[in-house]
């Protein structure tokens, strides 16, 4: 039986699984909108949620210029930095989620995500869906127009 045991395998070893899961929270983060099928897009919602969450921890300290930090808050923005890069193995993108992401998700109380279902795949008939971050650059700039 399975009670209690919370996420799909997919057929890989639990490292395997690891750095998949990393490679796509990196790229969703980075391109803000990825296709994959419905099942991996259900499961990469749980950790890129979490890695969106340990970036609006730190509230308002998010606008505030490095120089103007106190010692405490500028450990509590590198803790930040470091937790979430176990995650995001890109530097690029770490800057991105802190500088562009989570200050367009900040007071937002979650779902930072959302899962559209596209239909099946040709060839193996897989169920895919488009995982994108909500608020993203594309829904802002329809809603300027």
């Amino acid at each position: 039986m399975r009670h209690r045991k919370s996420g799909r395998k997919f057929g890989r070893n639990s490292a395997h699984r690891r750095a998949m899961f990393r490679n796509m929270v990196t790229s969703l983060l980075e391109h803000e909108r990825i296709t994959t099928t419905e099942a991996k897009a259900k499961e990469l919602r749980r950790f890129t949620e979490r890695t969106i969450s340990i970036s609006l921890r730190l509230g308002d300290l998010l606008q505030k210029p490095r120089a103007e930090r106190s010692v405490a808050e500028q450990a509590r923005y590198v803790h930040a930095l470091r937790m979430a890069g176990r995650m995001v193995r890109s530097k690029d993108v770490l800057k991105k989620l802190f500088t562009e992401i989570a200050p367009r998700m900040q007071g937002r109380p979650g779902g930072f995500t959302r899962i559209i279902k596209m239909g099946r795949r040709p060839g193996d008939a897989a169920p895919m869906a488009l995982i994108e971050l909500v608020e993203s650059k594309q829904e802002q700039a329809a809603a300027a127009e």
